[in-house]
């Protein structure tokens, strides 16, 4: 089911003016999850970072043993074809995706090789600068790489990211903070997650539960850039308590601010707000 509109579909070499079907019932992907992606954006008649996204989908093919079929420049080059017929007003969310055709040995390891591919576009306008979130906890927790495939944006991973949304959402709140196996914050249910205590920025050092994202790394660097300094430190629910911002990191909204952790109640600070400059300034400076 689509969560946007003016759908375009990039598979078996042609762009389609419709969100195409492309998988069959017997593919591996269907009936046993073997299914990648990633998420880019266009907005502003830009597209920040694609071919970092366009990489890290074949990184993510070859966690789950499938193989990628396109390179990340030709990937690129075809996006960009894609994107052609829409305004630069237009904002539109880019998924290239991977799912693997066939099985080997019992049907459950990918054949190498047997691999669909498809890039869909999709008009998904962006948040405006206030729209904001509130977080709760949630009793599901990231898995680790013993358990899943955390070192992939695979689709079998969004089931457990489902139930902690859901449950955050039955509680009366709009994302949830998760902990890692260890009890440590990992992200939320779609997003990374920074806040901000003294002037200082924090975010939960990677530790192979959860996707350090592409849009996360570039408000980093921004930040250092601007003089901000910024840590990666493991962090507990007790330090989101007392930060003096919260902020979410995604690809989707790039910037979403946390009005809210359970009782505590944050502003949208300076920092929320110039982490957010700083990418928009960035984004228009790669036109």
């Amino acid at each position: 089911m689509a969560t946007g509109k003016n759908i375009r579909t990039y598979y078996n070499g042609t762009w389609h003016d419709e969100d195409l079907a492309v998988m069959r019932a017997a593919d591996h992907g269907s009936w046993l999850g073997t299914t990648v992606f990633d998420g880019a954006r266009y907005f502003d008649g830009v597209v920040p970072d694609l071919a970092a996204h366009c990489t890290r989908v074949n990184h993510s093919a070859e966690a789950l043993m499938i193989t990628p079929t396109v390179s990340a420049s030709d990937m690129v080059a075809i996006i960009h074809d894609g994107l052609k017929p829409y305004g630069s007003d237009t904002a539109v969310y880019i998924r290239p995706m991977y799912w693997a055709l066939d099985g080997g040995d019992l049907g459950i390891v990918p054949k190498e090789g047997a691999t669909g591919f498809a890039i869909s576009l999709e008009e998904i306008p962006m948040a405006a600068p206030e729209t904001s979130t509130t977080l709760t906890t949630t009793r599901f927790r990231r898995p680790v790489m013993e358990d899943n495939v955390v070192n992939a944006k695979a689709g079998c991973l969004y089931p457990n990211n489902a139930r902690m949304l859901a449950e955050a959402r039955a509680k009366g709140f709009g994302n949830a903070l998760v902990c890692d196996a260890m009890g440590n914050v990992a992200e939320t249910a779609t997003a990374n997650v920074f806040m901000v205590k003294d002037g200082v920025v924090k975010t939960p050092i990677p530790n192979g539960t959860f996707l350090a994202g592409i849009t996360r790394a570039r408000h980093m660097a921004n930040l250092r850039a601007d003089g901000v300094e910024v840590r990666e430190e493991v962090l507990s629910f007790a330090d989101f308590h007392d930060a003096d911002e919260v902020f979410l990191s995604g690809n989707m909204m790039k910037v979403t601010p946390v009005t809210a952790f359970d009782d505590t109640q944050y502003q949208i600070g300076p920092i929320t707000r110039r982490t957010r400059d700083l990418y928009w300034d960035w984004a228009a400076s790669q036109a």
